[in-house]
């Protein structure tokens, strides 16, 4: 596999887990928890994950990709999209 290619399979697929990276990170910096906790107290869980996840998909400019990720590693959440890449 050449370089370029494999970088964009590398790519692709940090892309399908952004999203539960991006709650890992949340889920292992207690400042950020803290904060997240307290919007989930204020707005509830379902629709503070929903956000996240919608402004993760727009911040990484991704559409979704076929199917979900239902066994993430972080704790926040039980499942995602899995996202990819724009096609050109």
């Amino acid at each position: 596999m050449a370089p370029g290619a494999l970088t964009q399979a590398a790519i692709n697929r940090l892309n399908e887990k952004i999203t539960n990276e991006v709650f890992l990170i949340i889920e292992n910096d207690e400042e950020l928890r803290r904060e997240y906790e307290r919007t989930v107290k204020s707005m509830g869980k379902r629709d503070v994950n929903k956000l996240i996840g919608k402004g993760v998909k727009a911040t990484y400019n991704l559409i979704n990709a076929d199917g979900r990720e239902n066994n993430p590693s972080s704790t926040l959440i039980s499942s995602h999209l899995k996202l990819k890449l724009v096609e050109s």
